[in-house]
């Protein structure tokens, strides 16, 4: 007695429907990890940039108090360093040391910013300076 030949179809189908949905989420988590690696690496630039923009505040601020130590200097009312506002502020403290000198502290503190939200960047950098 022979047996008729058993035929198994569609397994095939089955397995290249579960292979294909495989690589499709394989390929979407690339993309997304892709794309926030993108995004941290633009960010990371941009917080370069803004320290240097904080360094040239800085640098404007030193700058300026070195042509006239008798007054904090006053940045201009927009200060835009390329595309970044930067903030600079000036404090002057005096302190009388023991021979009865005076001396005279300021403390520069400059800001760079870009941006708002999630996306914004800002650094600050700052000096002390004595007279």
């Amino acid at each position: 007695m022979t047996r008729p030949p058993i035929f198994q179809q569609g397994f095939a189908a089955v397995a290249a429907v579960f292979l294909v949905v495989g690589l499709a989420a394989l390929g979407a988590f690339m993309l997304s990890f892709s794309n926030a690696q993108q995004l941290t690496s633009a960010q990371d630039v941009q917080g370069s940039r803004a320290y240097w923009a904080a360094r040239a505040g800085l640098g404007w601020g030193l700058a300026s108090l070195t042509a006239n130590s008798a007054a904090c200097p006053v940045p201009p009312a927009p200060f835009v360093v390329e595309g970044y506002t930067l903030v600079v502020t000036c404090t002057r403290s005096t302190y009388s040391d023991a021979g009865s000198n005076n001396v005279v502290i300021y403390r520069l503190v400059s800001r760079a910013s870009l941006g708002s939200g999630v996306a914004a960047v800002e650094r600050s950098v700052s000096a002390s300076v004595e007279f």
